[in-house]
């Protein structure tokens, strides 16, 4: 539960980054750990005012996100990281925290998000999907506008199913499992 497969790229290729969220009882804040850039953080605090602004689509208190701290870590803490690119992930791992599902731990993702749920574009395709089949994920979200970044790389997408998606509702029906139980709101 909370716990992403983020796909990102480095200097030395793509890697799968685990973006991981976690509540605990508090006040509504965002705490954020692992050495993460500035455009990191905004990613971070668009995913959470979307999944705010939404939440009744997700059947989830609004009262949770006054009565619960939001903590949001991506590991390998002595790495930096930064980029336009972890924003459906840093969502699917928040709501999975709020709703109380599950995320398909066969999925890696990576994508934009703006406040309308738009999944923007990406860059470092190629060494993405490269980091997915080396880590055995058999199953890529991406944004529908990189559909081009394909050409030419075709012989590397064998045995990957890429999921194109244009919203970040369509990335949510992928990868949350079934709800395990509703957070209580006292």
């Amino acid at each position: 539960m909370g716990i992403t497969n983020g796909l990102a790229w480095t200097a030395y290729g793509g890697e799968i980054i685990k973006i991981e969220a976690v509540l605990m009882p508090g006040k509504g804040k965002l705490i954020l750990t692992g050495q993460l850039g500035n455009v990191m953080k905004e990613s971070a605090q668009a995913a959470l005012s979307y999944a705010r602004a939404h939440a009744k689509d997700f059947d989830i208190d609004h009262r949770l996100f006054t009565q619960y701290d939001l903590h949001i870590h991506v590991p390998a803490g002595a790495i930096p990281k930064d980029g336009p690119s972890a924003g459906i992930t840093m969502l699917t791992s928040i709501l999975s925290v709020f709703t109380q599902r599950p995320i398909n731990s066969h999925y890696a993702m990576t994508g934009e998000l703006n406040l309308r749920g738009e999944v923007m574009p990406i860059g470092g395709v190629k060494e993405k999907i490269l980091a997915a089949k080396r880590n055995h994920v058999s199953h890529i979200i991406m944004p529908y506008r990189n559909r081009h970044d394909l050409i030419g790389i075709e012989d590397i997408i064998k045995d990957i199913d890429i999921i194109w998606v244009h919203h970040a509702s369509e990335v949510i029906d992928q990868v949350l499992l079934p709800q395990e139980q509703k957070l209580q709101v006292h």
